[in-house]
């Protein structure tokens, strides 16, 4: 395994979790609980943990836990490390969350059931991934109940080594790395260059499932703490498709291909047909009604990528996008990819 596999298996964010105002019923209220969050993981998972820290100060009633940031409910089925990266462009250490456990935004946020509804959710996740890569998921859906148990027992531990183990029988690899002994060369590029180096090494033709997180400004900002906040989730557009892998003798395919290939409505000359079903979903709540970020611009449009954030780092832009899956893919075998783009007003008709 990679370097950069195992810190991305043992990435965590300090949490600090205060009680919302409203469920305080002694005092002096609750001292906040201070977690350390696997980035891998779901915040649902923190719930025994969590829990047991304000118990004997939460009014009767039944529970219905959820998290919110700023007021913003936090959905349950992102990756806590993909939400730090999104709603934190200028990263909050300890990330101050607030726990509720009444009130749940039905109207937000889909229904949770703590974590048989996480691992049905990952497991869902693994079977899209398959079908991407593979055109079909029955490798996904054959898995023995021991296995099953066994790969999800060690995303929550965080054993990378079990999880290789059971994964690797799922026969999902996706590519090989583009370049072997080139990274250190290609890190320290400026990200303005074309990413048409030459490189060592082969890549295979392949499909590589993504999720992408876009948030679009039209302001400029050269500080991440002068960006504007995301504070509701009609400004992120959830977006499900598919990287097509090309192999062309002497180049390779960069991260800034990647993006602009997943974004056409935002980079047109960079416009081309994706095989397979493409999902965007403005709100980001599955069977919401979908919208394409794109749809009111012309194909004149331009936009800048002001940064690209995968599990909490900003990789060159031009660095082999083959290298970025294999190392920083999350168990369920999406590469979660943050994205926020400035574009240009003048463009919109």
């Amino acid at each position: 395994m990679s370097s950069a596999q195992k810190q991305v298996w043992e990435g965590a964010i300090p949490l600090q979790i205060h009680l919302h105002e409203s469920e305080v019923t002694t005092l002096p209220p609750p001292p906040p609980a201070l977690v350390l969050a696997p980035r891998i993981g779901y915040l649902p998972l923190l719930i025994s943990l969590v829990k047991p820290h304000f118990s004997s100060t939460l009014p009767p009633g039944l529970d219905a836990v959820w998290f919110d940031y700023k007021g913003l409910p936090l959905k349950w089925y992102i990756p806590t490390g993909v939400l730090f990266d999104l709603l934190c462009v200028e990263p909050e250490r300890p990330w101050n969350l607030t726990v509720h456990f009444r009130g749940y935004p039905s109207n937000v946020l889909l229904p949770c059931e703590g974590e048989d509804s996480v691992k049905w959710s990952f497991i869902n996740s693994l079977k899209e991934a398959a079908y991407v890569i593979n055109g079909n998921s029955k490798n996904v859906m054959n898995m023995s109940q021991p296995d099953q148990v066994e790969l999800w027992s060690s995303v929550l531990n965080g054993n990378l080594e079990i999880y290789r183990r059971v994964a690797s029988k799922l026969k999902l690899g996706t590519s090989e790395d583009e370049y072997t002994e080139n990274v250190s060369s290609v890190l320290i590029k400026s990200p303005q260059s074309t990413g048409d180096a030459d490189v060592t090494g082969q890549v295979k033709t392949g499909r590589i499932p993504v999720r992408l997180y876009l948030w679009t400004v039209n302001e400029e900002f050269d500080d991440f703490e002068d960006a504007p906040q995301i504070d509701n989730w009609d400004k992120v557009s959830y977006i499900n498709r598919p990287v097509e892998l090309h192999k062309e003798d002497g180049k390779y395919f960069s991260l800034n291909d990647a993006v602009k290939r997943i974004l056409p409505e935002f980079f047109p000359e960079n416009s081309f047909v994706i095989e397979g079903n493409t999902n965007i979903n403005q709100s980001g709540e599955e069977g919401e009604r979908s919208s394409d970020p794109g749809s009111s611009c012309n194909a004149a449009e331009i936009a800048e990528i002001k940064f690209v954030r995968i599990q909490g780092i900003e990789p060159v832009l031009d660095i082999p996008f083959s290298w970025v899956v294999n190392n920083f893919v999350n168990p369920e075998y999406f590469l979660h990819m943050c994205v926020c783009l400035k574009v240009n007003a003048n463009a919109v008709q």
